[in-house]
């Protein structure tokens, strides 16, 4: 039920924007909603040309920017230079531990640190508009390679 939700929102945003409808767009956005990974641009690409083999990079590229102007998704920039895409609606939010080896993601979702990042901005007078934790390491895998 929360990709129709989610493709109700899309279809919102596209309104609001007088965007045409495209057949494309949905295709890709069915593709998306439907992998929970962060998905970079060559990933979602792959996905969607088997999909539909007329996509091209162009499409995703724009697709994707107007997914994270919904609010449906944000762009994740990490260390090794790749920008991915994660889910937003629906998902609470978590950090993440990122494999500089192989990639891998695992979003973490722990109380004590929501709270001590809250105490630590509250100490430094700041008023949190937003974060992002990530922690870069090696993961138990690619450990016993």
């Amino acid at each position: 039920m929360k990709a129709k939700k989610e493709e109700e929102i899309f279809a919102d945003y596209a309104s609001r924007k007088n965007l045409k409808h495209s057949g494309r767009r949905d295709a890709i956005l069915k593709i998306f909603l439907k992998s929970e990974k962060h998905l970079t641009v060559d990933e979602l690409f792959q996905l969607a040309r088997k999909a539909s083999p007329g996509i091209g990079y162009a499409t995703i590229y724009r697709t994707l920017k107007h997914f994270c102007a919904s609010g449906l998704c944000r762009e994740f920039k990490c260390e090794d230079g790749f920008t991915r895409y994660e889910h937003l609606y629906g998902h609470e939010h978590h950090d993440h531990l990122i494999c500089t080896q192989c990639g891998k993601f695992v979003e973490v979702v722990h109380p004590s640190i929501e709270k001590l990042q809250a105490q630590i901005a509250e100490r430094e007078g700041f008023i949190l508009t937003k974060h992002k934790l990530e922690l870069y390491g090696v993961c138990k895998n690619c450990r016993k390679k």
